[in-house]
């Protein structure tokens, strides 16, 4: 057997392929695992797996091919150092199985090709040996796969971390409270049909045996806008359409709600209800699920849906203005639901949604609201009432995920791994609050970014000793500052607007920003650009440069989302509810606190400046996701977006930091094992320090000393054209190593092989000569005993049967029975039959017998139910006519035919006068009359209750099958009958002589329709019929040369017929 390695260009896993047995994939003990640096050979086709190794590291373009070349081969994740990139693919790569994650599980990170698995695992591994907390920062745009990411990252824990002395339940918590939050805080977008629109930051607790045992959520700015509006081909939260979906029809009843999501002024604005590639209603049972598994109470569930259904009703409260222009309620069905889901009094939250409270020198004032006000404290109230109760979700969720191992204090029984999925920095066409808060968030996360990168890459060189050389790099402290500085940042001077006296506007917040920070580098408004910068700056616009590019910002609205005002009147209100979730919500202690409560911007900045702190008090790592093309085509690669991307998410300039110093560490231990085989000295083994052999080694390759350094644990090497030169002399060593232990394996394989396989011929050489002399001799001697047996049973072949005969006639009997399979007769009507031997004849009759009767079964199978109605009426007219009328037998080969004439033939006026009896059965007649004898045209059709006989358009004569008393025929040639029917019957002229063309089937399927086959009479002769009352009619019917009908002299009816067929 020749061994043969083959290595897998992508530097997925090595291959041991035997030519007589499927390939195996080589994992763990099995097989060998590959370096990243395997995949180095195939790097003109697939790229690198660590941006690092770029050689023109500084080349946005060589950046994306290298992201191109790796996408095209569905290789999605590539490192940046210790940072992973990830392309969504927008198909199932099935690359997260349990097989997967068994092979990344407990691997070091650069012993297998780029994965989120890996980084998963790294993480884990440093958190439970290091016991120092871990975060993982997960950030891309819209539709680049975050939340996917985020999920796997879950699943990948609760699948390979021992489960919790307590259960489950903690692991079954994390994975459910991603479908409640996913369908409380996203929806579709544009970008994305499962958007997240809010900011998460998980924290996983995890025992000192490594268990998740708790966790914990914070939630950021939350687009509670997408309440009350929704843009074109945009949808609002998942939760409002899977719980119209998907809901039971009582629970709909009982939330006052119909299935269609037309009715709902909030969930129409976006013209999108139905989206094909979500299933609302199968999603909702996931939810209903989840909701269960993270402790809700049943009460609890229909609170919330109580909640969510009084937003669906809020958007559909209407306002009228009376005489003096005040807006009142018009809508008293909806204000009934939402009085009863909200448990708050009906009259007063009529007075709340069309009047303002105004305090004014301690004295309460109601002012009445106009339309345009009353549609803003309606909206306010629902975009209120939805962002507390998520609020509220994301702390019962906490409950629910909180730690409840209370025997030791958290701080020294578990770690924390925090999970991080935030908006990637955000440009459209138009900008708003919501993309300011946004960028800045990006913009901050940005800075600890570099700042943490620049912090462990300092703190690698001085644990290896290696002098630092400092690294020019873009600091955005100064666009973080104008943000957020005090007195001078955007957000105090927003803050400051929305706060004083007087007339503030957005137009008036531009101003003042024009006036306070005019002078900074990185702002620009259309007042202080030249003149070729404000063709593309609005008036009411200021534009920011960002780390990541520029950004133009319109001011409308920023005031309102920043003050985020709801009217005290509806505060009080809602804090009046007897809901216990919405008195959660609303608290009383907000109407007595005198304090103005801070706005949106400063709400954001601290909870940021919160999560960075949080983010610096833990060892980072990052996921960086990228979204290929904005249609979610697989295999589809946008470079202008990739592009736009790579700047926004700072990739390039992480890869300079990177890439500041040396390209390429390893562990000499590693180094030296993979490229030992290069240097004479070192191959095969090394018997001192790791150390030393690795400088024997790169002196033997002649590394330069501007090339490498040499650190206490690591060799560092500068240059990527260094690193692949070494991986591509290896690959041209392997080749040679790998045919002197191909040559080497041969040999002794193969002489092993002879040996035994000489060992073996012995042994069976002398086994099979003894075996095929026995089975020769028990051969003959069974022939010769058969031979005597037959001649003796021969001999006694007549003699009764006995011993001495048996085996003879046994074996007669069954030579018989084999010759009779092939000579059994083909069809019906073959009568042949073998002769049987005399003891088999009664045997043999009983076969022929079966055999007869089962050729009839086969044969009446086998014909159609028309051919079955065919030899059905062929039998009944050979039971009428056979041997009884000349004509006869030339009609048996003529197949009868379902009519005469057709649908067209038959005057409409006859199928309207026949009603709904259909016909089954028309034949063109000659009708001869009762007097003269004149013969006329006419049409014979049968029903299923009469004969009906038509001229033209109207019916001349109908015989109902009770008074059809016989039909008469002639047995001669002729085609004439007679139909009689009873004297008795006054609307009958007389019995009816006719003449068709096809008499014998014509009377058959008459005689069928009638039940009359006993009642057709065949006479010779003559034949009398009822001419008339009181007067009869006589046919004479003589045999001739030729067919001939007259009226004779003596007044009958005379018939010459020639004679076909004597009888």
């Amino acid at each position: 057997m020749a061994l043969q390695v083959e290595l897998i260009p992508t530097g997925e896993i090595i291959r041991v392929v035997h030519p007589h047995r499927p390939c195996k994939l080589a994992l763990g003990s099995d097989g060998v695992r590959v370096t990243m640096e395997s995949a180095l050979t195939a790097r003109d086709r697939v790229g690198v797996q660590d941006f690092v190794l770029l050689e023109n590291f500084t080349s946005e373009a060589a950046f994306i091919e290298n992201l191109r070349r790796r996408f095209r081969e569905n290789l999605i994740y590539t490192y940046i150092g210790p940072v992973l990139v990830s392309v969504n693919p927008y198909r199932d790569l099935q690359i997260y199985s349990q097989q997967h994650m068994e092979r990344y599980r407990g691997v070091s990170f650069y012993k297998v090709p780029p994965h989120l698995f890996a980084v998963a695992d790294t993480v884990y591994r440093a958190l439970r040996t290091e016991r120092r907390d871990q975060a993982v920062m997960i950030s891309g745009e819209s539709g680049a796969g975050k939340t996917e990411a985020t999920k796997r990252l879950l699943q990948f824990y609760a699948e390979t971390c021992p489960a919790p002395e307590r259960g489950g339940a903690v692991r079954d918590r994390l994975l459910q409270s991603n479908p409640v939050l996913e369908a409380f805080g996203n929806a579709k977008t544009l970008r994305n049909d499962n958007s997240s629109r809010f900011g998460k930051y998980m924290d996983v607790q995890f025992d000192f045996k490594g268990a998740p045992v708790g966790g914990h959520i914070l939630s950021y700015l939350l687009e509670k806008s997408r309440v009350v509006h929704q843009n074109h081909g945009e949808r609002n939260f998942h939760v409002f359409y899977q719980l119209l979906e998907g809901g039971e029809e009582e629970m709909l009843r009982r939330l006052g709600l119909e299935r269609n999501p037309q009715s709902y002024l909030y969930l129409v604005k976006g013209q999108c209800a139905k989206v094909s590639s979500i299933n609302d209603k199968s999603d909702w049972k996931v939810v209903r699920k989840a909701l269960t598994v993270i402790d809700f109470t049943e009460d609890e569930v229909e609170d919330l849906l109580s909640i969510v259904a009084s937003v669906l009703h809020l958007g559909n409260i209407h306002f009228a203005a009376d005489e003096e222009s005040n807006a009142q309620v018009t809508t008293e069905n909806q204000l009934k639901y939402l009085t009863r889901l909200l448990g708050v009094e009906g009259s007063t939250l009529r007075e709340a949604l069309t009047h303002r409270k105004i305090i004014a020198k301690g004295e309460e004032l109601l002012s009445p609201l106009n339309l345009e006000q009353a549609a803003y404290a309606r909206d306010a109230l629902a975009k209120a009432v939805y962002s507390r109760t998520f609020t509220w979700l994301v702390g019962k969720i906490n409950r629910s995920l909180a730690s409840k191992d209370a025997e030791s204090p958290s701080w020294r029984s578990t770690t924390v791994l925090g999970l991080l999925d935030i908006y990637g920095f955000e440009v459209f066409q138009h900008n708003s609050f919501e993309q300011f808060c946004i960028n800045y968030c990006n913009e901050k996360l940005q800075q600890l970014f570099i700042e943490l990168t620049l912090k462990s890459e300092q703190e690698e060189y001085e644990a290896e000793g290696i002098a630092w050389e400092p690294v020019q790099y873009f600091n955005n402290k100064i666009i973080c500052d104008l943000v957020e500085e005090k007195f001078k940042g955007i957000i105090s001077i927003l803050d400051e607007e929305c706060l004083r006296p007087g007339e503030a506007t957005d137009l008036t917040f531009l101003e003042k920003l024009e006036d306070t920070i005019k002078y900074h580098p990185h702002f620009l408004t259309h007042k202080l650009a030249d003149q070729p910068t404000r063709k593309s700056l609005g008036r009411g616009e200021f534009r920011l440069l960002h780390y990541a590019g520029e950004v133009t910002y319109s001011v409308t609205g920023f005031l309102d989302k920043n003050n985020d005002l709801l009217f005290r009147n509806l505060k009080e209100t809602m804090c009046s509810s007897q809901n216990p979730i919405m008195s959660q919500c609303f608290d009383r202690s907000e109407l007595s606190d005198k304090k103005r409560p801070e706005t949106v911007a400063t709400q954001f900045k601290m909870s940021l400046l919160q999560l960075v702190e949080i983010l610096k008090s833990k060892e980072p790592a990052y996921i960086r996701c990228i979204k290929p093309n904005d249609s979610k085509q697989p295999g589809r690669f946008d470079e202008v977006l990739i592009r736009h991307q790579v700047k926004y998410l700072g990739l390039m300039e992480n890869l300079r930091v990177r890439r500041a110093g040396f390209a390429y560490r390893r562990k000499y231990e590693a180094f030296l094992q993979r490229y030992k085989s290069l240097c004479p000295e070192t191959w095969p083994t090394w018997s001192g320090r790791p150390q030393d052999g690795v400088a024997v080694l790169i002196r033997h390759l002649g590394y330069k000393p501007e090339e490498y350094k040499m650190g206490r644990t690591k060799i560092f090497i500068r240059f990527p054209k260094t690193l692949f030169a070494t991986e591509d002399a290896l690959e041209v060593r392997r080749q040679s190593l790998a045919t002197k232990i191909q040559a080497a394996w041969r040999g002794f394989h193969w002489r092993q092989k002879f040996l035994g396989v000489k060992r073996s011929a012995i042994c069976i050489q002398s086994w099979w000569r003894g075996t095929l002399g026995r089975r020769r001799a028990a051969k003959r001697k069974w022939a010769a005993q058969t031979i005597r047996r037959l001649i003796r049973g021969f001999i006694l072949r007549h003699a009764p049967h006995c011993p001495e005969n048996a085996f003879f006639l046994d074996h007669v009997r069954t030579s018989f029975l084999l010759n009779l399979r092939q000579q059994l007769p083909r069809n019906i009507l073959d009568t042949s039959w073998p002769t049987p031997p005399p003891a088999l004849r009664e045997a043999s009759e009983l076969l022929r017998e079966l055999c007869v009767k089962n050729m009839v079964w086969k044969y009446c199978r086998s014909i159609s139910p028309e051919w079955k109605q065919q030899l059905q009426q062929k039998a009944v007219a050979s039971e009428i006519f056979k041997g009884k009328k000349d004509n006869y037998p030339q009609s048996v080969p003529r197949l009868f035919i379902s009519t005469r004439l057709g649908a067209d033939e038959i005057n409409p006026r006859v199928l309207q006068a026949l009603g709904s009896e259909p016909i089954q059965y028309a034949v063109p007649v000659v009708k001869y009359d009762r007097k003269g004898y004149k013969p006329r045209s006419r049409q014979l059709l049968l029903t299923p209750n009469a004969v009906v006989i038509v001229e033209d358009a109207k019916v001349k004569q109908r015989i109902d099958y009770a008074n059809l008393t016989g039909i008469s025929v002639s047995s001669l040639s002729d085609s004439l009958f007679v139909l009689h029917v009873q004297r008795e019957d006054n609307k009958q002229k007389g019995d009816v002589v006719l003449q068709s063309d096809h008499v014998i089937e014509t009377l058959t399927k008459m005689a069928l329709s009638a039940d009359c086959v006993n009642n057709i009479n065949i006479n010779q002769g003559s034949i009398t019929f009822a001419g008339g009352p009181g007067r009869d009619g006589i046919i004479d019917f003589t045999p001739g040369s030729e067919l001939l009908i007259t009226k004779a002299k003596n007044g009958h009816l005379a018939v010459v017929a020639p004679r076909l067929n004597s009888r």
